[in-house]
């Protein structure tokens, strides 16, 4: 008895040792289960950028689009910030819950592969990409909120004692945990394609320099990205499509090109995208919203009177089947382009297609141009026409069952030859980009590296920046006069159209409410003074009862 009363614990006796399932003792002990959580992180930012739906578009708007769903006779949507980008929106929450979600989950990832018994090498890789997720989204978090809390710990129980950690800090914390993870991650070199290498935290680095004030160091770490010996703009025709007609800007998006084991040099952090495999059941859905509505393009019927439609089926030329939730802006698809605008290959017939061939036979225009020969009614200019966006679509060789088959197995086609594409709610088929697509490419960096310079009042440094990218696109160089941060915004917008976030690139710079007043009149007047940032959740001020997130200015 007395043996068994100094010998016997009963909090260990009672202590629940898990064998046959996972808890958040047994889950993080070996590589591959640290593999696992981060792939959950890759996946949440391919998720964000890819299969948000709709309310994904109000992150692309300002001064290159506007919606095509509710502009008319007054926005009520996404056209009118007053009214949609307010506290209790659910898409103001919706970014900062995916943010902190991914937070969370980092944190868990660095707390527990410090204290594991992995080796150094494998410690040192798994921290460092779960330190640039942390900084990605602090980052994210810092350019569209401003200030928030900046939790760097594992969350072990709910917590309601949050603080507002100034935007400067935020951008701090970012700073912190991208110099670490650039001394932890692999070359890009030696990381398999779609994973986060050193020179993908450097590029990140540079962007968080420059919010940082730190001008001469973002220009230094984005000079190692762009001097790196096994990097460059890829000037010369290259890929799978060389030998169609084309140019070098278009290769960087036809299928199987964007990877560097395609030869790519430009390629800094590509996310992923392989057909059916359940591995990635998510593509971008970018085609079906930034492209027309197309399919519901009406035009004179050859017949008596009305309308019919001007196209038969989901021709594949047309890049897919859009809903034209983002309508380009005219200050994107005419203004910025200038009067030699035709001979850029960003602007080519191949990147931006601005007329089609009515292939119904039962059209009065049959076989002409929708725009070219006068058959588009002004009803249909806000979202079932416009120029189609073409980077993010595969117009050739699609999977074979993606097109519609005729009875004897062949590709049906319309009384024009295009091939035609199936279509089904949800099918991937006629909505998506069905490849991988960029988040990081070399020609960021430079325009990156050209706005360090410009702040770091080197204004002829950033012009041999502006026209390394300006030379590969065929365009008209750029003079010294030309050099100011507007000049770099319509170049960051020329080269990057819908691959970036833009309204968070402009909100970082101070600039959403100048630019979308200025140069998109259609939703300028639905602007705020106040909204160079989005406002803070309600929710998340209301359930943080022990501590204090501050409202940004403005909001109410």
């Amino acid at each position: 008895m007395m043996l068994g009363s100094f010998s016997c614990n009963e909090n260990a006796w009672l202590e629940e040792e898990p064998l046959s399932f996972y808890t958040t003792v047994n889950s993080y002990t070996t590589v591959s289960q640290f593999r696992q959580a981060l792939n959950y992180l890759y996946n949440r930012l391919r998720s964000t950028y890819w299969n948000l739906g709709d309310q994904t578009a109000i992150l692309y708007y300002a001064d290159q689009a506007h919606g095509g769903t509710d502009m008319e006779p007054t926005p009520t949507k996404f056209n009118n910030a007053l009214i949609w980008l307010v506290p209790t929106n659910y898409v103001v929450s919706s970014y900062w819950d995916i943010a902190y979600l991914s937070i969370g989950n980092a944190n868990t990832i660095i707390d527990r592969v410090r204290a594991s018994a992995l080796s150094d090498a494998d410690k040192a890789a798994i921290e460092g990409e779960a330190l640039f997720f942390r900084a990605y989204w602090f980052n994210f978090l810092a350019n569209l909120y401003g200030g928030v809390p900046t939790p760097t710990e594992e969350t072990t129980a709910p917590r309601t004692d949050y603080v507002t950690t100034p935007r400067a800090g935020v951008y701090d914390q970012a700073r912190t945990d991208l110099e670490r993870a650039v001394t932890l991650l692999a070359d890009i070199t030696a990381v398999d394609d779609g994973k986060i290498s050193k020179q993908a935290a450097q590029h990140l680095l540079t962007e968080v320099y420059i919010s940082c004030g730190r001008y001469d160091d973002a220009i230094s770490t984005a000079s190692a990205v762009i001097n790196h010996p096994s990097m460059s703009l890829m000037t010369s025709r290259f890929g799978t499509s060389a030998g169609k007609p084309g140019d070098p800007y278009w290769d960087l998006f036809q299928n199987g090109n964007q990877n560097r084991s395609s030869g790519n040099r430009e390629s800094i952090l590509v996310i992923q995208y392989d057909y059916k495999n359940s591995g990635s059941g998510i593509s971008s859905n970018m085609p079906r919203n930034v492209l027309p509505y197309s399919d519901g393009l009406q035009v004179a019927a050859a017949a008596g009177t009305g309308n019919v439609k001007a196209f038969i089926g989901l021709p594949e030329n047309h890049g897919g089947r859009g809903i034209g939730v983002m309508h380009p802006s005219d200050y994107f698809l005419y203004d910025i382009w200038g009067a030699d605008g035709t001979n850029d290959y960003r602007n080519s017939p191949y990147m931006i297609i601005r007329d089609m061939k009515i292939s119904n036979p039962a059209a009065a225009g049959y076989g002409q141009w929708v725009i070219a020969d006068g058959w588009l009614q002004d009803r249909y200019k806000l979202r079932e026409f416009y120029p189609f966006i073409m980077k993010f679509s595969r117009t050739y060789d699609l999977p074979d069952d993606c097109y519609v088959k005729a009875a004897d197995g062949s590709i049906s086609t319309n009384a024009l030859g295009e091939k035609l594409i199936a279509y089904a709610y949800g099918s991937l088929s006629a909505n998506c980009s069905l490849k991988d697509e960029y988040l990081f490419r070399l020609a960021g960096t430079y325009l990156l590296r050209a706005e360090a310079y410009i702040k770091n009042n080197q204004p002829d440094k950033a012009l041999d920046d502006i026209n390394a990218l300006r030379d590969r696109a065929n365009a008209t160089l750029a003079t010294l006069a030309d050099i100011d941060l507007d000049y770099l915004m319509d170049e960051q917008m020329r080269e990057l159209y819908f691959e970036d976030f833009r309204t968070a690139t402009l909100m970082r710079m101070g600039k959403f409410v100048e630019r979308t007043r200025t140069c998109n009149p259609k939703i300028g007047g639905y602007v705020g003074d106040h909204q160079n940032l989005y406002p803070i959740p309600f929710s998340e001020i209301e359930r943080n009862a022990l501590g204090k997130i501050d409202q940004n200015p403005g909001y109410k």
